[in-house]
């Protein structure tokens, strides 16, 4: 592989100081309808604009500065709303200035509250309709003086400026509307910024999110989380079903992170943009021969990601069981089964164990990183995992021959991956990261001499090179591939809290061993999402309570936005670091998947939930195959007996589960009840 596609030339030092993405206690909310993405940003640094306004066309992936709104020389300034009372010009400081998430009848929106003198200024952004490329800002100033004043109010984008004349009498508030519109396709897109009489919200906007599936768990902070995620997952997705892995830092795609985000918008309500997602990775990431697109690009056999597929066949089984939608799978049949056949070819499958091989691991270090041809736990673990759901789509759609070539497959790599005497990728009782073709552990790695990568990176300074421990190694457990609480699971959770607070201090869990990592050393939320999730099935809320108030510690927890890690970067030869949406469909699969345990099946719909430390109740509300299931549950001692009605009948809890058919018609039930 060439190593300088992972290289970048956009320098932050270039350009006006908002182009920098890692500022000064910075902060950015997320809206978007699929046909406008937008930020709102806040920051303590003063050379920088707080509250900026960037607009982004959703299609066009790109670094920061090529966001529509940042001007090349003065930056995000012109969209800073400016007060003009008499000879006084008013605009927001940071030290005053408030910036929340808020809704408009249910629509998510952001609010910025900040003082101009006699008067003081709130700011409400949102994309109020589901039809147009636009965002509408309402800039209300209330006179908190005794006396009238005359407010001249003034904001834009670039050179270009709208303004309003407001008299404003004593206690009384006076707004001036603004839209930002995108004109043009994503080959030219362009802002165009005017006055509109009101900020009025469309039906079709507020029906959407009146949609979306509500989790509470009377946490603040945890209901922050849930909410700040659902939104931006969604501002994060165009139309088209385009996704950034790395906003303002990747401007590429990949099969796994765009399945991940499918299943979380699945789980959340927001099916329609789920299917849009999976059915453009089916048409146009899935190659003619099965295999995977990752950063935009397909690669040699040796290189490709076969946990892509995996992931992808897993998503699909998931949305087939919460949206009942069989005539989707139908339609992409052929290209389902193409994607899972891929897993079967002899080329990737080495015939001694059974397990898949190759040259790449699942962080995307390859053989210029000394990675050596091998197997890889998540690659192993996905391909059981997808074999497993493309079997059970196999068995939806009645292709019974299908179904046992792929379940035989998937059992067959189970089997390899955790008992073989010679290549099970678990060693002295806890999982392992990778083995060498000939099954000796590969537990180290040793860099190419001209590699080209650069020299000041953890793996490249003198000493040995570890790969284990891996975060992912968390997955075959949050995933219940293997009992989450029994010694295998236990022992491995042991073994990964080697990765906690590495090189740092306040904490995160890094992806994996510092010594092997060929970027920069730091926590990273998702890798610790992973670790979280899996200690909940394990019984362990305490640590993944440890990661939520991490996150709540961390840069970014105002708006629930974090960046792919935290630390040192070297820029440039890499990217500056962006946004990772991923890290958002993590945050779904914790409170829906673990917390509250709502898991539809073909057949039954199961509830299984873990309360995390400090939490008393749940209450949901979420949509499976066309049934609202509203969910009300306390949390009992652990002498008191449980109880769960179902529309008011008893229903038995076996292993703190309960499971229940889901009534013909889509009509409502509810389930209430007191769990340990």
């Amino acid at each position: 592989m060439e190593v300088r596609e992972h290289f970048y030339a956009d320098d932050p030092r270039r350009g006006p100081r908002d182009v920098i993405t890692r500022l000064a206690a910075v902060e950015y909310f997320f809206l978007g309808n699929g046909l406008l993405q937008a930020a709102v940003q806040t920051t303590r640094d003063r050379r920088a604009t707080s509250p900026g306004l960037l607009i982004m066309h959703p299609d066009r992936l790109g670094p920061k500065r090529r966001a529509l709104t940042l001007d090349p020389v003065l930056g995000l300034r012109p969209t800073l709303a400016a007060i003009a009372i008499g000879r006084a010009l008013f605009r927001p400081a940071a030290k005053s200035l408030q910036v929340r998430w808020a809704e408009r009848d249910g629509v998510p929106a952001v609010e910025a509250e900040w003082p101009a003198g006699p008067a003081r200024v709130r700011e409400c952004l949102l994309c109020p309709d589901r039809t147009f490329p636009r965002l509408v800002r309402e800039i209300a100033v209330r006179n908190v003086s005794a006396r009238r004043i005359s407010v001249r109010v003034r904001t834009g984008v670039g050179r270009r400026s709208v303004f309003e004349t407001l008299s404003v009498a004593p206690g009384e508030a006076k707004t001036l509307c603004v839209e930002y519109r995108i004109t043009g396709g994503p080959e030219a897109p362009a802002v165009a910024v005017r006055t509109v009489p009101r900020l009025s919200v469309s039906r079709a906007a507020a029906a959407y999110w009146r949609s979306t599936a509500d989790l509470r768990t009377g946490d603040l902070q945890l209901d922050h989380f849930y909410r700040a995620a659902l939104t931006q997952l969604h501002a994060a997705v165009s139309k088209r079903g385009t996704i950034d892995g790395g906003l303002w830092q990747y401007n590429l795609e990949w099969v796994r992170d765009q399945a991940f985000i499918a299943m979380a918008l699945t789980m959340t309500g927001q099916t329609v943009r789920a299917k849009t997602v999976l059915g453009r990775l089916l048409r146009r990431f899935i190659g003619p021969q099965g295999a995977p697109a990752d950063s935009s690009r397909q690669r040699a056999l040796e290189d490709c990601e076969p946990d892509q597929n995996g992931i992808l066949l897993f998503a699909l089984q998931n949305f087939l069981d919460w949206t009942g939608d069989g005539n989707f799978v139908l339609e992409h049949w052929e290209k389902i089964v193409l994607t899972a056949d891929f897993l079967l070819r002899p080329t990737l499958r080495h015939e001694p164990s059974g397990l898949l091989h190759n040259r790449r691991e699942f962080w995307e270090r390859h053989s210029v990183h000394g990675i050596r041809d091998g197997f890889e736990l998540a690659h192993q673990l996905f391909a059981v995992l997808g074999l497993r759901s493309a079997a059970a789509l196999a068995r939806s759609m009645g292709r019974r021959g299908k179904e046992k070539v792929w379940s035989e497959a998937a059992a067959r790599i189970e089997n390899a991956m955790l008992s073989s005497s010679r290549f099970a990728l678990v060693e002295r009782g806890r999982f392992i990261k990778r083995r060498a073709a000939d099954g000796r552990v590969q537990n180290e790695v040793r860099p190419a001499p001209a590699s080209g990568l650069p020299p000041a990176t953890p793996l490249f300074t003198a000493g040995r090179h570890f790969l284990n421990p891996d975060s992912s190694a968390a997955l075959p457990i949050a995933w219940e591939l293997v009992d989450p609480r029994g010694r295998l699971a236990i022992r491995t959770l042991r073994d990964l809290e080697r990765l906690w607070n590495q090189r740092w201090r306040g904490g995160g869990y890094g992806r994996y061993h510092i010594s092997s990592e060929p970027d920069s050393p730091g926590p990273w939320p998702f890798a610790s999402l992973f670790i979280a999730r899996a200690a909940v099935e394990a019984g362990d809320g305490r640590k993944a309570r440890r990661v939520l108030d991490w996150l709540g510690r961390t840069p970014g927890a105002r708006a629930g936005t974090w960046f792919e890690f935290y630390g040192p970067r070297p820029v440039p030869p890499y990217p500056q670091v962006g946004i990772t949406p991923w890290t958002w469909a993590e945050t779904i699969f914790l409170f829906v998947h673990h917390v509250l345990g709502l898991r539809p099946g073909p057949d039954r719909v199961r509830l299984r939930p873990r309360f995390l430390p400090g939490q008393r109740r749940l209450e949901a509300s979420f949509r499976v195959r066309g049934t609202t299931i509203r969910i009300s549950l306390e949390r009992i001692g652990a002498a008191e007996r449980p109880a769960v009605r179902i529309d008011g009948v008893p229903a038995a809890m076996k292993g703190g589960a309960v499971s229940f058919r889901l009534p013909r018609g889509g009509r409502t039930i509810v389930v209430e009840g007191r769990v340990p």
